[in-house]
């Protein structure tokens, strides 16, 4: 029986979900994308400003891929944060950077986005990618990741957004309403809802020009996004 998610509880149930998957969700990620997430998150590093020296955090970090691919972009420089709530895909992420040798340079760590344990002013760079839609108070975790970016800091949020043509439109909906949950479900072997929670999160996520507001009504300068995959997702740019 899958499990019904509410939004009175979703902090809980939303950990519940990604737990259960936490062992294939990268297998999943590279099947259901057709390999396409890897170029996205590319494009976030591309678009990074990467301090010679200081601190990066990779928030909502899941199995670490952007932190990885950070930490490798400038093998001497900052040392990047790896975090996210969810335990088990930390665990997972920690392995990777392990076996990537990466462990000295990117740093793991559990903690909730909306109360961060970090200091204010702390972060040259703070990353998210797909990872702000499961925040529970979308605008405490813009004032958080506000809050812990240093004057002049950069903030870059990738995220499923509105596609722009209505051939894309179509597409997207019948892959993430019709052939997502059932291919995720049958891969992962999943009982929680997590494929139908996932579509159905990205159909209430503000659109590109609602979420550059909001990240304007936050304070970030020189808000700004640009559209990929014909605006299937969108990265997000600003500036404390």
């Amino acid at each position: 029986m899958q499990m019904k998610y509410s939004l009175d509880n979703k902090e809980k149930n939303v950990q519940e979900m990604f737990s259960s998957i936490a062992g294939k969700y990268d297998l999943n990620n590279t099947l259901l994308s057709l390999g396409i997430h890897y170029f996205w998150k590319m494009r976030v590093v591309q678009a990074a400003r990467i301090p010679v020296k200081g601190f990066i955090l990779d928030l909502a970090s899941g199995t670490g891929d952007i932190a990885i691919q950070l930490a490798r972009k400038s093998k001497i420089g900052p040392q990047v944060v790896s975090s996210d709530l969810n335990l088990e895909m930390l665990k997972v992420g920690t392995v990777k950077i392990r076996k990537k040798g990466l462990s000295k340079r990117i740093s793991p760590v559990q903690g909730n986005a909306e109360k961060m344990q970090f200091k204010d002013n702390v972060f040259d760079l703070v990353t998210v990618g797909f990872g702000v839609r499961n925040f529970n108070n979308l605008q405490a975790g813009l004032r958080e990741i506000y809050r812990v970016l240093k004057p002049g800091g950069q903030f870059i949020c990738l995220e499923f957004s509105k596609p722009q043509h209505w051939f894309w439109r179509k597409l997207y909906d019948f892959y993430s309403f019709i052939f997502l949950p059932r291919i995720g479900q049958w891969i992962s072997k999943d009982q929680t809802g997590v494929y139908q929670y996932l579509p159905d999160s990205i159909r209430k996520f503000p659109d590109q020009e609602a979420f550059k507001e909001l990240m304007v009504r936050e304070g970030f300068q020189k808000a700004s996004y640009r559209n990929l995959t014909g605006g299937i997702v969108a990265i997000h740019l600003g500036i404390k």
